[in-house]
């Protein structure tokens, strides 16, 4: 397949909507013309801390809340460094309102396989979305790639960039994109990006850092996979899913350690 025949595929994205995952979609867009965007809804806050609550209990599972909600609203004190983000790494993060969409409740429903069965696209991306059931990931024909903020195996599941920094880890700070199993984050990795966070970052920019200096590898694995040239990478690293802090241990090693 020439340059051009891949860059004519029909590539698919699954997301909620949001910025970053916006700047995926238009760095997408740029390389994969044919691009379609699946926007499902998000999950409530009440379903996602019963299950927080049911897998840690209910003292984690509101504290962690308690962080999301500082975070969701401190982000207005961190508008400088953000735009400082998006200028630097050329990100975009409009709605692009000449992208064909398609609106699903759940990564998981039957009008999602039914949008991808319509669309027929030679891969499907996963940016910022609920996780693919079993039987969900296995209806899809296609290859499934997750952009994931935070270096694998090490730091899965969640703010992968804020614990790479408490733990002193900074080296792995950055992002990754791999092949999607039923596991978290646990799919063969295809490419990964480091990078170093500026000290002005914190859990509001650590998030829109990773995906606007990670478009590329995004880009790169979307066309092995539509290409047929996927080569899944073996890394020996301990692995370990993370979650969001609680907002005592975020006010602690904020105090105490400047990392906010």
């Amino acid at each position: 397949m020439t340059e051009r025949d891949a860059r004519m595929e029909t590539v698919a994205m699954l997301i909620q909507p949001g910025q970053n995952p916006e700047i995926v979609v238009n760095a997408v867009r740029a390389a994969f013309p044919r691009l379609v965007v699946i926007e499902e809804e998000p999950e409530s806050k009440k379903l996602f801390i019963r299950r927080r609550a049911r897998k840690l209990g209910w003292v984690q599972a509101l504290g962690q809340l308690a962080t999301m909600v500082v975070s969701k609203y401190g982000k207005r004190f961190t508008l400088g460094r953000a735009k400082e983000i998006l200028e630097e790494f050329g990100a975009n993060p409009a709605v692009d309102s000449q992208i064909r969409r398609v609106a699903v409740p759940s990564a998981n429903s039957p009008e999602f396989l039914k949008a991808l069965d319509d669309i027929r696209p030679a891969a499907l991306l996963l940016v910022s979305t609920r996780m693919l059931k079993a039987g969900t990931l296995a209806a899809i024909a296609c290859p499934v790639l997750n952009f994931h903020a935070g270096i694998t195996p090490q730091y899965r599941g969640l703010q992968g960039g804020y614990w790479s920094r408490i733990l002193a880890d900074e080296e792995n700070f950055g992002a990754t994109v791999h092949l999607v199993d039923a596991g978290v984050d646990t799919g063969g990795v295809l490419y990964q990006h480091r990078l170093k966070p500026s000290k002005r970052d914190t859990v509001h920019t650590y998030p829109l850092l990773q995906t606007a200096a990670s478009t590329g590898i995004i880009v790169e694995a979307l066309h092995d996979a539509v290409t047929g040239s996927l080569k899944p990478l073996k890394i020996a690293a301990p692995s370990r899913q993370w979650y969001h802090p609680p907002i005592w241990t975020w006010l602690w090693n904020g105090v105490t350690r400047g990392i906010w």
